[in-house]
């Protein structure tokens, strides 16, 4: 239904990113990539693409510079720019030139789907799969459409929050509920401690970020609300039975 363009002279992301989504499941029948801003030049008026993913420096270029060539062209697309660099500019350079958004590498995988169903919804106006909406926490492996709607705020919050301060006590105020009451509801239900789930999910992206980032360790500990290194691997080894490092090494060697 939709055809997709990635850009990038890296081909290692190139190729990540058409594995991140179920893209056919989003409707994109057709993935083009390009490593060039000639590539594109060259072939996008075949390829039609409804959604544009466009590095901000692609070789010597920049991509906002291509995609204002394109629109020169009269290529109408829904341009989205990624960069590795958290710089401003960039990123006014990026919402000059039209593109919907800014995203920072690596991609956020959540991020990136949310973003890109909101264009087939609002943009394209398409629909979104059912299948592609039954999304499941990662950590009660669960469908979040089965559980309670109290809880589906909860571990939704934990999802948005995890790298900050965050406790069962702080929720409870927001819902204006008795903290003890809020946790035997989320016992019941889960079979988890608050607390435990919390720890988990935290391990959960933990984990993502050794396997699939370069980031300093100390950085993915932060990341996840953790300031105590020595806390963080001692949870870390407890949960996965190997330290942060030893799984990174793992994967290095294709464990």
């Amino acid at each position: 239904m939709y055809t997709l363009m990635i850009v990038d002279d890296e081909p290692a992301i190139l190729e990540g990113i058409c594995r991140m989504l179920d893209w056919k499941q989003l409707g994109f029948e057709r993935i083009k990539t390009a490593g060039s801003c000639f590539e594109v030049i060259s072939h996008v008026v075949d390829w039609k693409p409804d959604v544009c993913l466009v590095d901000v420096r692609i070789g010597s270029e920049f991509g906002y510079e291509l995609i204002n060539r394109l629109k020169e062209m009269g290529i109408s697309s829904n341009y989205i720019m990624m960069s590795g660099y958290d710089e401003f500019e960039y990123a006014c350079q990026a919402l000059r030139c039209g593109a919907l958004d800014y995203l920072l590498k690596p991609l956020d995988k959540q991020q990136l789907q949310k973003r890109i169903e909101q264009v087939i919804v609002e943009k394209l106006h398409g629909t979104l799969r059912r299948e592609a909406r039954k999304e499941e926490d990662p950590v009660l492996q669960r469908p979040y459409e089965e559980l309670s709607p109290l809880i589906r705020k909860i571990v939704m919050m934990v999802g948005m929050e995890y790298g900050q301060h965050i406790s069962l006590k702080s929720i409870a105020d927001r819902f204006r509920m008795n903290s003890t009451y809020l946790g035997q509801i989320f016992i019941k239900e889960t079979g988890m401690k608050f607390s435990e789930y919390l720890m988990a999910h935290r391990m959960y992206v933990a984990k993502g970020k050794i396997m699939n980032t370069d980031e300093k360790i100390s950085a993915i500990a932060a990341d996840v609300g953790y300031s105590n290194m020595n806390y963080f691997y001692q949870h870390f080894h407890g949960f996965y039975g190997i330290t942060p490092s030893e799984m990174r090494a793992g994967k290095q060697k294709g464990g």
